[in-house]
């Protein structure tokens, strides 16, 4: 893992065109803004987590579902 030290207002580029900005840092949270196309998709990554979670669950109840239709 890179590990970056920035201030507030101070960024990051990423792949040349995603800029990631820190916008506020108070107490332990730091804000951040993310500056990127809009096909780029960007989550927390809690949320991102349970997206892969839900579509690994899904796949397997459809896979699950398809085979016992072959097989039957």
């Amino acid at each position: 893992m890179l590990a970056l030290s920035r201030k507030k207002n101070e960024a990051i580029i990423v792949n040349n065109n995603i800029e990631i900005t820190i916008l506020e840092v108070k107490g332990d949270q730091v804000k951040i803004g993310v500056t990127a196309p809009k096909e780029v998709p960007i989550y927390r990554k809690e949320v991102y987590v349970q997206i892969q979670e839900a579509n690994q669950d899904s796949v397997s109840a459809d896979g699950m579902a398809a085979l016992k239709d072959f097989l039957a």
